[in-house]
């Protein structure tokens, strides 16, 4: 009996967490009620307040659940590449892949379980007044790990050009969350924003040819 409550409990946090991340990745953090986020989780809103202290608290583990998955993907790819250069630096390309095919590969593989969370980081991402703060909480350890990858791989690039670069990567990605399906229409359907694989085997060698290129102009 404890142990099926114990499911139960954890079922409708999950529920809650899901109908939070679809509607603030919708509508924004201030454009959604605690309530709207209980009727669309089908469930009482007192019990908002049981598994969470507040709307920013449900907000952070909003971010959290997912983070701590994408974090960890990330530094094993990293650590994989890196094993397989015992005797010298990874790649630039091999580098960025690892830091942009893990969230790739979980769109284009489930899609439906993440793409409102990466709308999500898209939208924080850019936003001046959650941007700075949230990113850093939730992802600069894990990225100052690969800038230190990266410079190794640029032994001669300036932490001013080293960083820019980065900024520029950071924008390239949320760009591609945000599944806008602006390339769509300007490519005539050529290209389709959603399309996940045709993004993996480009991106890495687009953004370490712009590394490349800023740590080799002096």
């Amino acid at each position: 009996m404890p142990r099926r409550k114990a499911e139960q409990k954890q079922k409708t946090r999950d529920r809650i967490l899901d109908a939070a991340e679809t509607l603030f990745a919708q509508r924004g953090f201030e454009g959604v009620s605690v309530r709207q986020i209980m009727r669309k989780a089908d469930a009482d809103v007192s019990l908002a307040y049981y598994h969470f202290e507040s709307k920013q608290d449900l907000f952070d583990q909003v971010m959290l659940r997912r983070a701590d998955t994408l974090n960890s993907l990330r530094l094993e790819a990293l650590e994989a590449v890196e094993r397989d250069h015992a005797d010298d630096a990874p790649t630039v390309e091999e580098i960025i892949g690892a830091f942009t095919n893990p969230l790739l590969d979980l769109l284009a593989s489930e899609h439906e379980e993440w793409k409102h969370y990466f709308q999500l980081i898209a939208q924080i991402n850019s936003s001046t007044e959650w941007g700075g703060e949230l990113m850093t909480r939730y992802f600069d350890p894990l990225v100052s790990r690969f800038i230190e990858a990266l410079r190794k791989a640029l032994p001669d690039c300036s932490e001013e050009d080293l960083f820019w670069s980065y900024h520029f990567l950071s924008g390239t990605l949320t760009l591609t969350f945000a599944e806008t399906g602006r390339i769509d229409n300007l490519s005539g359907g050529v290209c389709r924003s959603s399309d996940m694989q045709s993004i993996a085997e480009r991106m890495p060698a687009f953004l370490a040819a712009g590394f490349r290129a800023l740590a080799e102009r002096h």
